[in-house]
């Protein structure tokens, strides 16, 4: 669909994100790779720095093996680093850190630590950097965003219903709950770009209800629009049933059971998503290997609904769904935030 060639109105858009995340000429930067990472990202990262007086350092790793024999995409949990310690001391030694590998960064095991030495990370989700111009983010993103979480981390409670039939009830309480608006200034903190989005990791035993994805809905770990509806039972955060007709419900449940894993049927985080840049259509312009659907998750007014590993509940597993849920209303203890899939 693209040519892979440099646009320089790309390496000005790296540069922006770059500048927005105050990174400077006499800090440590490191630009993480793998061999499967997109190149033009890669290459474009490092024109971006240079045109700012940044010398950065290339950290690139061999793609690891697929330990688990089954396809895996959109997890925002590389296994790139595989807790390799020489890799780890040079990534917490440094300052500043953007993340290219292709499932980056978000939920790895070594993210932690990495945030611990202070250093801070932008991970560039793995999209074609036509995308990534049109998601610039900006300071009034990072203002509604900061607003949305405060809200969220108060909260107690959450309600997500719809005319097609969801009625989730969600407890909040001591919930962790984050906001990301596509850039980092602050150390130790990690964002990711494109951004605009708040999600919550409820505890144990805290969603229950039903949940319909209706027909244009979207499931990105298949990175395609649900033609047909889909009706999630949960029970104490774990899908219970799963009904419907069509292509649609039997790939979900074929990619449910094949991990094995009660882990895998639980909720891992729930939000909503709130960059009106972002399209609707998108995922239909693009071919598959081009967008890794992080546009879709920000999509304004979006119920971002998730399955799998959620540490905070106490449960890991590597089966992953990110399903953004349109025209839902959404509440925080009574309170609307989102209402017919349009934020309030």
């Amino acid at each position: 669909m693209f040519a892979d060639r440099i646009e320089g109105k790309w390496i000005k858009a790296f540069e922006e994100v770059f500048k927005l995340c105050q990174v400077k000429p006499n800090e440590t930067v490191v630009i993480l790779s793998e061999t499967q990472s997109r190149e033009i990202n890669v290459h474009i990262t490092e024109l971006a720095l240079q045109n700012l007086g940044i010398r950065p350092a290339h950290v690139k790793l061999v793609s690891p093996i697929n330990k688990y024999n089954i396809p895996i995409r959109s997890t925002g949990a590389s296994q790139a680093i595989d807790g390799d310690l020489a890799v780890l001391a040079a990534l917490c030694a440094s300052d500043f850190i953007v993340d290219l590998t292709v499932e980056g960064l978000l939920h790895s095991p070594e993210t932690a630590e990495i945030l611990k030495s202070g250093a801070r990370i932008l991970m560039v989700s793995n999209e074609h950097p036509e995308a990534l111009e049109r998601l610039l983010p900006d300071v009034d993103l990072e203002t509604k965003v900061k607003i949305a979480a405060k809200k969220l981390r108060e909260a107690k409670q959450m309600h997500v219903y719809s005319e097609a039939g969801t009625d989730l009830n969600i407890g909040l309480v001591d919930a962790p709950a984050v906001g990301v608006w596509g850039y980092t200034a602050k150390k130790g903190t990690m964002s990711h770009w494109p951004g605009g989005m708040v999600v919550a990791f409820p505890r144990s035993k805290q969603v229950n209800g039903k949940l319909v994805i209706n027909r244009g809905d979207i499931n990105l770990t298949f990175k395609k629009y649900v033609e047909s509806p889909i009706t999630l039972g949960i029970k104490n955060d774990f899908v219970v049933d799963i009904l419907g007709e069509g292509v649609d419900v039997d790939l979900m449940k074929n990619y449910f059971s094949v991990w094995n894993d009660k882990n895998a049927y639980a909720v891992s985080h729930v939000g909503w998503g709130m960059n009106l840049k972002a399209r609707y259509e998108a995922l239909s312009m693009y071919d598959q290997r081009d967008t890794n659907g992080t546009e879709l998750r920000a999509l304004a007014g979006n119920f971002l609904f998730s399955t799998g590993a959620n540490e905070f509940a106490g449960r890991t597993t590597a089966g992953h769904f990110d399903i953004p849920i349109l025209n839902t209303t959404i509440t925080l203890d009574g309170k609307k935030v989102v209402e017919k899939g349009k934020l309030k």
